[in-house]
């Protein structure tokens, strides 16, 4: 077996370049004449503007040029809006508000933008900024998610006076309530699971570029999905041929979903730069990013599990406020709360169920995906219910699961809420976590911490996920240079997951191509024929198997011209390893002979086309679920709240595990964001005032390196049918499966006190505020 192929530990070949600060950030991208742009945003979360005067700020040294919205509007820039067939609950259409580039009337959310100052230099542009005055008239806001839809909560929008955008609903709801009525026990709970901030390594930037003689313009920019976007800037905004449009995104310094799409900053820097013939570069400041950027999560679910009198699950029932904010710009402002809540069921056989999500408006930054999208916020319901329902009913919390779980044999299996689980194997995940988590010695442990004065807890919880998604197809090209090397280019786009080493992986397994002789290549529209970009965990799922294709038609295309260089019919050709052979012979020729052969026109057979260039385009048949079980062990101080990670163990089945040592850190990265949601990290605004509190590092606490504990990290691969590398997909499973884990190992040591729920995020403040309400 290679040293390089599927399966192999290998390294990351990209981290030495990184590691040395050779990377390529989006402000690493400067170019000759390049001014810089700053946004006045506004301080408010619901005001109206009454007035706009930038008279002062244009005269300021050093600046080109202040924009406002009625520049944007003159100009007749597009806007992208939202296309999913939603309805409102009253079966009127969905109502979803156009997100303008710059406000002109009414601002919406504390970060929304009204004003672009460009200067010469960054420093010209910060001090014009400070002459822009605006007046505003204050409104009434709303930014709680349970607020929206009170009587008498302030319209974000006056033609919405309920809040409501949008709703969908999902299996029987006749059948669900007949069951739940019939149930012997209904298990009912209320879950808020608080929205959150990516607060990625880099923030985000963009710089615009208009070159005159091409009538062309170029965006640099940090986005996971370089050819969507080039799409909508051409198509939706500047109404131009894609051919007049270009994006290049270099390294990206942590994504997570939310440097997935297009933001406002994206279309005016390019419209800036076209009217000043300047390239116009803006890069947001750390304090900015909360303002500026999409949030997640933000939602609550009142949910019911329905149990009959042997404890076998009947039914589930569940309705959800989802606050998406203040504008729905384009359809990845639903994606996150309607279209993956099906997994809410876990890997459970509940024969009933019903789903119900609104989606509501508020004074608040758009929600969007964010690892996970959806899928943490569906195991963490079902998976709370569960130990809460063990906890009411006084049952074994494990037995209960094994008593409902999907059984191997059970596979495949249609969920009657919408996922078709094809594979896997919950209740050995189950078991293996178990002895890898040294759940038998728990018992030993609780009872040493209790002699210390402190609480143990447990969390032990089974998730899954629906990933790689079929809606749309990747793509992937392999070209020969006539040296024999190769350049690799793939449509999706790397934000620090390790792609360049994972699909150079694929292709040494594949065509036995040596690492070193081959250049990676994606992120730039005009060298990558086409892509879809990175979500979802598709990336390997979707990115490999295109790879896989292009690679099988290199192959094929090989054997023809090794047939012809060895005299042998094309049928009688064996290829493996890199090397082409006659079968039943010695006579062998390699890949790299091959593709040297391919670009000399008296080495091949006649009329045979020349060159070595393969491209393919792969769309799966299904969606992929990722599984696994997590076990987390916590320990809490009762008399000041403080929660401990002490212990955490995850079995996964990402299905074909491409790189061990890349599948670790991808789960560590992923438990470590279910960790700082679960123990720290709130976006917060005030209540009355809709002022946002958790604008920097000060206030939005982040998880540190001794939040974290040591993770007993164990595979049990279960390949799906449905790609040809039998991939399910990695990326979020960590978060998928952390946050219940997390949350139920706290609630498992503070129980004990009669503590039945701890506010999301579990800080020190928030598990000592429930151990004295329970005193009480």
């Amino acid at each position: 077996m290679s040293k390089y192929g599927i399966g192999q530990p290998v390294l990351r070949f990209e981290d030495p370049r990184l590691l040395r600060g050779q990377g390529r950030y989006i402000n690493d991208v400067n170019l000759p004449g390049q001014v810089h742009a700053v946004f006045v945003r506004s301080p408010h979360a619901h005001a109206l503007i009454k007035s706009i005067d930038v008279d002062e700020a244009r005269k300021a040294p050093g600046v080109l040029a202040v924009y406002t919205g009625h520049d944007v509007v003159a100009d007749g820039l597009g806007m992208p809006k939202a296309n999913m067939p939603r309805k409102r609950p009253d079966g009127k259409p969905m109502y979803a508000p156009q997100r303008p580039p710059l406000i002109t009337d009414r601002v919406r959310y504390v970060g929304d933008p009204v004003v672009m100052v460009i200067a010469e230099s960054l420093a010209e542009a910060k001090d014009a900024v400070d002459l822009v005055n605006i007046d505003y008239e204050a409104l009434k806001s709303v930014t709680s998610t349970a607020d929206t839809v009170k009587p008498g909560a302030a319209a974000v929008w006056d033609d919405c006076p309920d809040n409501i955008s949008c709703f969908t609903e999902r299996g029987n709801k006749a059948a669900t309530d007949e069951a739940i009525k019939g149930a012997a026990r209904v298990i009912k709970r209320r879950y808020e699971i608080t929205r959150v901030h990516a607060q990625y390594m880099e923030p985000r930037g963009t710089l615009g570029v208009y070159d005159p003689g091409e009538d062309r313009m170029t965006l640099y920019a940090d986005v996971q999905y370089p050819h969507r976007v080039r799409n909508m800037l051409a198509q939706n905004v500047f109404k131009v041929p894609e051919s007049k449009m270009r994006v290049i995104a270099g390294d990206v310094g942590g994504g997570f979903g939310t440097k997935g799409w297009q933001y406002v900053e994206h279309r005016l820097t390019l419209w800036a730069a076209r009217k000043l013939l300047r390239p116009v570069k803006w890069t947001c400041e750390r304090s900015e990013a909360v303002m500026a950027d999409e949030h997640g999560r933000d939602n609550i679910g009142e949910i019911e599990l329905a149990l009959d009198k042997d404890n076998k699950f009947v039914a589930l029932r569940l309705n959800m406020l989802a606050n998406i904010g203040a504008y729905v710009g384009s359809d990845r402002n639903l994606l996150s709360p309607f279209g993956m809540i099906g997994t809410v069921l876990g890997v459970y056989l509940i024969p009933k169920a019903y789903i119900n999500v609104v989606g509501v408006l508020s004074n608040t930054n758009p929600t969007a995906p964010y690892r996970g999208a959806g899928r943490p916020e569906a195991i963490y319901l079902i998976e709370r219910l569960i130990d809460d329902a063990a906890r009411e009913l006084g049952v074994d919390r494990v037995e209960l699961r094994r008593k409902n779980m999907l059984a191997e044999s059970a596979l495949p299996y249609q969920s009657p809420v919408g996922p078709f689980y094809d594979c896997g194997q919950f209740e050995k995940n189950m078991d293996m976590a178990i002895k890898l988590a040294d759940v038998a010695g728990y018992a030993a442990r609780a009872e040493e911490s209790k002699k210390r004065g402190k609480l143990r807890g447990l969390g032990i919880v089974n998730a899954i996920e629906q990933a790689a998604g079929t809606a749309q197809p990747e793509y992937a090209e392999i070209r020969f240079n006539p040296s024999g090397s190769a350049a690799l280019l793939m449509g999706t786009k790397n934000q620090g997951q390790g792609h360049e080493t994972m699909f150079k992986q694929i292709l040494n397994e594949r065509l036995g191509i040596d690492p070193a002789d081959v250049q990676f290549i994606d992120g730039d529209t005009d060298r990558v024929a086409f892509g879809m970009g990175t979500n979802g965990s598709r990336s390997t799922v979707l990115g490999g198997s295109a790879l896989y294709g292009a690679a099988e038609k290199v192959i094929a295309k090989g054997k023809r011209i090794a047939g012809h260089l060895l005299e042998a019919g094309e049928q009688d050709i064996q290829f493996a390893d890199g090397t082409f052979k006659v079968a039943g012979t010695d006579k062998s020729v390699s890949l790299k002979q091959v593709a040297m052969a391919a670009f000399n026109p008296t080495k091949l057979p006649k009329g045979f086309e020349g060159g070595l260039y393969e491209n393919a385009t792969f769309l799966g048949e299904k969606d992929t679920y990722p599984n696994g079980c997590h076990i987390c062990e916590v320990e809490v101080d009762p008399d000041t709240g403080e929660v401990k990670l002490e212990r955490y163990a995850v079995v996964d089945d990402v299905g074909t595990v491409m790189n061990p040592t890349g599948l670790k850190g991808q789960i560590h990265g992923g438990v470590a964001q279910g960790v700082g949601q679960i123990l720290s990290e709130q976006v917060v605004w005030d209540r009355e005032s809709g002022q946002l509190l958790t604008a920097s590092f000060l206030d939005y606490a982040m998880p540190r390196a001794d939040t974290m504990c040591s993770m007993e990290v164990k595979s049990n691969p279960v390949p799906t049918k449905y790609n040809p590398l039998g991939a399910k997909g990695a990326g979020e499973a960590g978060t998928v499966g952390a946050m219940p884990a997390v949350m139920n190992a706290v609630l498992d040591a503070v129980a004990p006190l009669g503590v039945r729920d701890v506010a999301m995020p579990a800080t020190a403040q928030n598990v000592w505020r429930a151990i004295q309400q329970a005193k009480k």
